[in-house]
């Protein structure tokens, strides 16, 4: 079962709400695809969230974008910034990357994008999540992990 942004964002507010902001404090994020023989590849990434989706833009014939044309399955990290405090936690994204080939949604895409995206070629991918995880320290004593999957109530495990 997979979602787009928009319905994780309606199915768990605070939960979309941080993970925006952990990747909004970045630019630079680690997008990992899968190579042709299955072995991980992971490559730096700048993400959008625009219209209620996640979007992946991407170099003409990039390796990642190859990539996703193979086998759409990702898993993405929110950068961690510098130094031993990581404001909002770690978050991880996993799901599909499904290419967007429409030139009409292509071009309000990049109409929508601060500063506008260079005129083609490039990749743009639309996700559809399958898991959304957030690990944050509590209280200094507690590991706190999050967990969100598609139709599935938020897990919250708590470990000291």
């Amino acid at each position: 079962m997979t979602a787009n942004w928009a319905s994780f964002t309606e199915a768990e507010p605070g939960l979309a709400r941080t993970t925006e902001e952990r990747f909004g404090a970045f630019t630079h994020h680690i997008l990992a695809t899968l190579r042709k023989d299955g072995s991980p590849r992971t490559t730096g990434l700048e993400v959008r969230f625009l219209n209620g989706e996640l979007w992946l833009g991407m170099m003409p014939n990039s390796l990642k974008a190859l990539d996703l044309r193979r086998d759409p399955r990702f898993a993405l990290q929110a950068n961690p910034g510098e130094g031993q405090s990581m404001g909002g936690g770690d978050v991880r994204i996993s799901g599909r990357a499904i290419e967007v080939e429409d030139p009409a949604l292509r071009a309000a895409y990049t109409e929508e994008v601060e500063p506008p995206e260079s005129p083609e070629p490039f990749h743009l991918f639309r996700t559809e999540l399958t898991e959304v995880v957030r690990t944050y320290v509590e209280d200094e004593k507690y590991l706190v992990v999050q967990i969100w999957k598609p139709g599935e109530p938020l897990r919250t495990l708590k470990r000291t």
